[in-house]
């Protein structure tokens, strides 16, 4: 349970850093950083395998970039979720989902 509440305020943290360095992302403070990384992980572990079912002809017709589509989705809807998350554009959404997934994992290997 530490490990799970460790992991999650890094990723706030990382969160909470994106958008110094990526135009088109902002997030008020940390809590709304900490807010974003619990709705993420919902989003990406309830709603994103369902997304990928039903995407599944579409995904396959064009070689599997209609993922990308689906990480952008899922940062917008993070975005309707959580007041004082904003996101704008296509490539910085795009961006943001790759640096939390990398950092998410990068932190899995230190807290199992």
């Amino acid at each position: 349970m530490i490990g799970f509440i460790i992991r999650y305020i890094i990723i706030a943290g990382v969160i909470l850093i994106i958008p110094r360095y990526l135009k088109g992302i902002v997030v008020d403070g940390f809590t709304t950083a900490l807010l974003v990384a619990l709705v993420m992980g919902f989003l990406n572990s309830f709603v994103k395998p369902f997304l990928h079912i039903i995407s599944f002809p579409i995904t396959f017709m064009t070689l599997g970039l209609f993922s990308l589509v689906i990480n952008v989705a899922i940062v917008y809807l993070t975005e309707l979720y959580v007041p004082g998350f904003q996101v704008s554009g296509f490539v910085a959404p795009l961006i943001f989902s790759f640096l939390v997934s990398f950092a998410s994992t990068v932190v899995g290997w230190f807290t199992k």
